[in-house]
């Protein structure tokens, strides 16, 4: 406005030193810097202050700052070593300091260690055309599998591998259980998929919100391709970035530089695709703002689907991508009325149990949760081949449910 304002008057033929004395006085400035910037606005036509660059600190050196373990001095010595134009130390701190307060999330020094002995093995892997092991512990490259050996291809709770959803361990026998919120979710999902949009999957932990999107997503439409997205350990952005190009399982080894990783992920996700994120409420604001400028990205055919217990709290921090959301779909505890029938139908164990049983426990210890009933089924089993002539009364089932239940 002062500048303005001097030109004004310079263009009338009114202008003195005594205005320009005047201006410094208010700006605070000197008056060399008020003739510097009538200078600057005669001959550039700008009359505000020219842009300052915003330094920003590349991968590589937010890698170097979690190996470290957030010592910024480390950081500054290994730019020095490097040569070329290096900040000061206080200028790199506020640096830091900027990026963490907006969201920007630095490993500990054990999960930096642990994911730089996984990218060097993943690059060994590469180097030898070898294949990296994926979710589930299988190979991404064909290989021999033996016939299995548990009831003969009995399907677990997340189908095929006999394991429950929740980590409880194997449950020979158990099938899978289409309820209503499975049903639900796979109706968000088919809507989502045709708008190529958006959907979270939310509920309290144990409802079974991964295995409702497992069995949603294992019949999809022909040309499209699902991927599952494991999220990391306290994430950041590259992390998140290297997670989606091990997840696409895409050739080679994962890029040094981020341009080059975005745009072999954008290649990859020019054909239909659902995105599948689960645990997605670990995911700070900058991972968040990854996923969507992959989604929002002219060139791809995503369609995303975020999954967690708390996933909603973790969009709302990003409105942007919040907004975009086509379906909040939660996954709720398993009705009273339903509990029976879900639960036999399970594991033909519970078919053996009366009904008064099965509601006893529902309402004393599993309260609808179908991790817990997993788990229940799981040390049922176990007593049941480990003691001969086992009675299922309410004495055992008791036994049982102190065990699986959350110490207090």
């Amino acid at each position: 406005m002062l500048v303005a304002r001097l030109l004004e008057l310079d263009a009338a033929g009114a202008l003195t030193t005594a205005h320009v004395r005047a201006g410094a006085q208010v700006g605070g400035v000197n008056v060399r810097t008020v003739w510097r910037w009538l200078e600057a606005a005669r001959t550039e036509g700008r009359v505000e202050r020219r842009p300052r660059a915003r330094m920003e600190l590349s991968d590589q050196a937010w890698e170097v700052l979690a190996r470290a373990g957030g010592n910024v001095s480390v950081l500054h010595r290994h730019l020095k070593d490097d040569g070329g134009e290096v900040p000061s130390l206080a200028s790199l701190y506020r640096v830091v300091r900027r990026d963490l307060e907006a969201g920007r999330v630095l490993p500990d020094r054990a999960v930096a260690r642990r994911e730089r002995e996984e990218q060097r093995t993943r690059h060994a892997l590469a180097d030898l055309a070898l294949a990296w092991p994926c979710e589930g512990g299988e190979a991404k490259a064909a290989v021999h599998r033996p016939p299995h050996s548990v009831a003969g291809g009995v399907r677990g709770l997340v189908g095929g591998g006999g394991r429950c959803g929740g980590g409880c361990g194997v449950v020979a026998g158990a099938q899978l259980v289409r309820t209503s919120s499975v049903r639900a979710v796979a109706e968000a999902v088919g809507q989502a998929m045709a708008a190529e949009g958006a959907v979270c999957v939310f509920g309290d932990p144990g409802r079974g919100k991964t295995a409702a999107v497992r069995m949603a997503l294992r019949e999809v439409l022909v040309g499209w391709k699902v991927t599952w997205v494991p999220v990391p350990v306290r994430p950041s952005v590259v992390g998140m970035r290297r997670a989606v190009f091990d997840a696409l399982a895409l050739p080679g080894r994962f890029p040094h530089t981020s341009a080059l990783a975005d745009a072999a992920v954008v290649g990859a996700l020019a054909e239909a695709r659902v995105l599948v994120v689960d645990e997605a409420q670990r995911l700070p604001v900058p991972c968040l703002e990854y996923l969507q400028s992959l989604w929002d990205h002219p060139g791809t055919r995503i369609t995303l689907v975020l999954c967690g217990a708390g996933s909603e709290r973790a969009l709302s921090r990003l409105p942007q991508l919040a907004s975009r959301i086509g379906a909040w779909q939660e996954v709720p505890r398993l009705a009273a009325a339903e509990v029976a029938a879900v639960v036999t139908d399970f594991h033909p164990l519970w078919r053996t149990v009366p009904v008064p049983d099965l509601t006893w426990i529902d309402q004393s210890c599993a309260h609808g949760t179908f991790r817990t009933w997993a788990a229940l089924t799981a040390h049922l089993q176990n007593a049941l081949l480990t003691t001969a002539d086992l009675a299922v009364d309410r004495a055992l089932l008791g036994r049982l449910l102190r065990r699986v239940a959350l110490p207090l």
